[in-house]
């Protein structure tokens, strides 16, 4: 029996049409500045062992993984084809709308990592997604979360629109902790910009990753 976190309003958007509808298109541009991207990447490069079977969930044309880095297979989904097809980190992938259909078609205990990249923000059946995500990592594998403050904002949730940057963090842990994941961690990082070119340049993107253990 899966434990409900979320009320019926928390799970509404405000743009209610189909997902696949406002995914159709390839979007072949940075959601998430170089700053973030940067600090991603060697997070990845620093947790992730190049032996590792890599779930790339809900991802698009790239997967902020070290390119220097080979891994065991890195598989992905998305929700457009074309996007996934440009993904040369990808081993293999499938195209499915989480928010319709939870299950996913991989094997039991079949992954080591999977990750998420500003991905949480749009789930509506977050307490399902995270069961089968713990049905397919393998005992002591790991769900890194990632995401920053930004968001198509018309296709996320009440839950996530309404919500601080700390309501988000407290809300995945919450979801993970009752589909019992262990050992939850997270980072909050402010990526300012350092030195003589600070007061000229924006900040980057802040830097926010919940990392869970099987």
């Amino acid at each position: 029996m899966i434990e409900k976190i979320l009320t019926d309003f928390q799970r509404t958007k405000q743009d209610n049409n189909d997902d696949s509808l406002f995914y159709a298109q390839p979007r072949f541009v940075h959601h998430l500045d170089e700053g973030f991207r940067t600090r991603l990447t060697k997070f990845y490069k620093q947790l992730i062992p190049c032996e590792s079977v890599v779930l790339d969930l809900m991802s698009s044309w790239v997967s902020h993984l070290p390119e220097d880095v080979v891994y065991k297979r890195v598989i992905g989904h998305g929700l457009n084809q074309i996007e996934l097809e440009k993904n040369n980190r990808l081993d293999s992938f499938w195209v499915q709308d989480l928010n319709r259909a939870q299950k996913l078609p991989l094997e039991d205990s079949s992954v080591d990592f999977c990750l998420m990249v500003a991905a949480w923000q749009y789930l509506q059946q977050p307490e399902e997604l995270a069961a089968e995500l713990r049905r397919v990592i393998v005992p002591n594998g790991k769900l890194i979360v990632s995401f920053s403050n930004r968001a198509f904002w018309d296709k996320a949730p009440r839950i996530w629109i309404e919500g601080s940057d700390m309501d988000h963090i407290n809300y995945i842990k919450a979801v993970l902790v009752s589909q019992g994941w262990s050992d939850i961690e997270y980072i909050a990082e402010d990526m300012g910009r350092t030195g003589i070119f600070k007061f000229i340049v924006k900040n980057s993107d802040p830097f926010f990753s919940v990392i869970a253990t099987r």
